[in-house]
């Protein structure tokens, strides 16, 4: 399971950096990514996890701001934003994924606890 998680989060890695290489100014490509990079997070559950519900809200309004920019004509600007927003959802990801592991470290040492207890 952490494999493939660890998966994801390359191919949005890939992704960026594909995205970032080609140099297009066609702000609609970019906002898919982030987009779907928001989503991935929000199915893994960042909101639940305060650190990972930080980075999530920023990646919302990356998008939001990059919008804005590109409706103003600032095309490279709203690029880099989307980038960041993109970057920003994938950390929620990420840190979605160690607050779970985290959680279920804990509840197989209480297992083991209570295991060792009922040997005694």
């Amino acid at each position: 399971m952490k494999n493939l998680h660890i998966s994801i989060i390359m191919g949005f890695i890939i992704i960026a950096f594909g995205i970032a290489g080609c140099g297009s100014s066609e702000v609609a490509v970019n906002k898919e990514a982030s987009t779907s990079a928001i989503r991935a997070a929000q199915e893994v559950g960042a909101t639940e996890v305060p650190r990972a519900s930080f980075y999530l809200q920023l990646a919302k309004e990356g998008v939001v701001k990059a919008e804005n920019l590109a409706n103003e004509g600032e095309k490279e600007q709203a690029e880099s934003m989307l980038l960041r927003a993109q970057s920003d959802a994938e950390l929620a990801i990420v840190l979605s994924h160690g607050d779970a592991d985290k959680t279920e470290a804990t509840e197989a040492l209480e297992r083991v606890k209570k295991l060792q207890q009922t040997n005694k």
